[in-house]
């Protein structure tokens, strides 16, 4: 069935091509006017019922597939704080589909998640290989909130190694999102803005954008961003050593992010807390902080936030005097140091590597799209081959019609022809007994009858030579048939008045 719904076109050029081949072959002339009358009124419904199906079956599988997409992305995106690895499995299979229904924003977001899932998981080189991909599809299908969403990410992507880049990216996000009027992406963005400026230790202006980003998200209602927006206050207010009002906005941010089960959040709130109740002497709560959060960083498998703690646990055990605990904590830290420090190298080599592999694939992508584009241009020569197929059917039928009438017509006058000949015939027979009978009185009237029996057979012999230059006129379709019906009518009955005119007169001859 599905590759009969792929080869639609090419099918019914194929079985319309046959019909006429043996219409055609195994018909006479005659017999083609009455088996095409008959199947051809068939045949055009079947057409239309056909095509019909086909066009609503295609636009029914193809909008329930676009739909699931959709909804695979929008899933995969939810898992983001709390499964990556979900995040990860729900987009890729978008990807399979959307590249198979050739859904141009669907395989450009089903990209984007995947590499939202990859920096979960602590990725940057395949994070930045979907980016940059979905980047190409968002491009080509001139997406301009998908471009935006996707130089966000990159921007975020960028934020740990390097800040004027990461700005660059997120520059430019903020500008086409204020240009279309996406108010949620522009909260985003200042609250990702507002990070760079943590990291770059410029506190004020990193509250300044925290500021702009939360109204934003409390109009919109948007509580994930609101939890992450009251962490980064928090983190803000704790570096400005403004410590019970930063304890109480993370305290805030934890309990929202536990309620809505935002592991990475939680993770992230505790790890803030813990450094916090230090600063503050109060290692019993640290210690609390760092064993939850440490629970929470197993389940989101970030093998960043794991580092962190491990550097947090040693600060604590440091703190409390545990030296030799904090020594074994340290040897761990140094050895995972100079993994991350490799790891980054080649993560930034990786990026490189990425980027050439992005431009493959954009050439890649435009030479699929110009075989779309062949295929596309194909389909509509084959249709407009079988719609001039149906329009030489249908001059064929009305070319037999127009025959079949102008034959019936033609039928008719030959028949009304034969009838004036008949009733001539026995007009000259009755005459010929007439003379024979009257012979003497047509011997004294002989000079006479003859020259108006001359006269009377001249003015017969006009209309009928004219009628029979009628019909041939017909004939060659030289004449319009109302105007020869209306000439061949007017010669019979100027025939009929000289039959009548010499009747009346062999019956009642003038007298001499």
């Amino acid at each position: 069935m599905k590759n009969i719904k792929n080869n639609f076109p090419h099918c019914f050029l194929f079985l319309t091509l046959n019909i006429i081949q043996h219409y055609f072959i195994t018909f006479t002339p005659i017999e083609r006017r009455s088996v095409l009358m008959k199947k051809i009124g068939t045949f055009i419904l079947f057409l239309l019922l056909s095509l019909t199906v086909y066009a609503n079956d295609i636009a029914d599988v193809a909008a329930k597939d676009t739909t699931e997409v959709i909804s695979l992305n929008a899933n995969a995106y939810t898992n983001r704080l709390t499964n990556p690895e979900q995040t990860v499995e729900d987009a890729t299979k978008a990807l399979k589909l959307s590249t198979k229904l050739n859904y141009i924003d669907g395989i450009a977001e089903a990209y984007r998640v995947i590499g939202i899932g990859k920096y979960y998981l602590d990725q940057p080189e395949k994070a930045i290989e979907n980016y940059l991909n979905s980047l190409s599809y968002f491009t080509r299908n001139n997406n301009l909130r998908g471009e935006a969403k996707v130089y966000n990410n990159i921007g975020i992507l960028f934020r740990d190694h390097d800040y004027e880049r990461s700005l660059t990216y997120l520059n430019r996000s903020l500008e086409i999102a204020q240009k279309i009027n996406d108010t949620k992406l522009v909260g985003s963005l200042y609250l990702n803005i507002g990070n760079v400026y943590t990291r770059k230790n410029n506190l004020y202006m990193a509250l300044k954008f925290y500021d702009k980003s939360f109204p934003i998200f409390q109009k919109l209602r948007d509580s994930v961003n609101l939890i992450q927006c009251l962490q980064n206050r928090g983190v803000i207010y704790f570096k400005l050593n403004d410590y019970d009002k930063a304890l109480s906005l993370l305290l805030e941010a934890n309990a929202g992010a536990k309620a809505r089960d935002l592991n990475e959040s939680v993770a992230s709130v505790d790890l803030t807390l813990a450094a916090l109740y230090m600063t503050k002497g109060d290692f019993t709560n640290a210690e609390k902080m760092v064993q939850e959060g440490t629970a929470y960083t197993q389940l989101v498998k970030d093998p960043k936030l794991d580092y962190d703690y491990k550097y947090t646990t040693y600060e604590l055990e440091f703190n409390k005097k545990n030296y030799a605990r904090a020594l074994g904590l340290l040897r761990e830290i140094y050895k995972q140091d100079s993994v991350t420090y490799k790891t980054n190298v080649s993560a930034q080599m990786n990026l490189v590597e990425a980027k050439r592999r992005q431009e493959e694939q954009l050439k890649e992508n435009e030479r699929i799209a110009e075989r779309q584009a062949y295929d596309r241009s194909k389909f509509w020569a084959v249709t407009v081959v079988a719609g001039l197929l149906l329009v030489v059917i249908g001059l064929l039928i009305s070319n037999v019609k127009r025959k079949a009438k102008t034959n019936s017509q033609l039928t008719l006058l030959n028949g009304e022809v034969s009838r004036q000949k008949d009733n001539l015939d026995r007009i000259n027979h009755h005459l010929e007994e007439i003379i024979d009978e009257r012979t003497k009185d047509l011997q004294l009237k002989n000079k006479k009858l003859s020259e108006h029996s001359s006269y009377l057979s001249h003015q017969i012999r006009g209309p009928i030579a004219t009628l029979r230059g009628l019909i041939n006129l017909e004939k060659e379709g030289l004449v319009d048939q109302t105007e020869c019906l209306d000439m061949m009518d007017k010669c019979v009955s100027e025939i009929d008045e000289k039959i009548i005119e010499m009747s009346d007169m062999l019956h009642n001859p003038p007298r001499v």
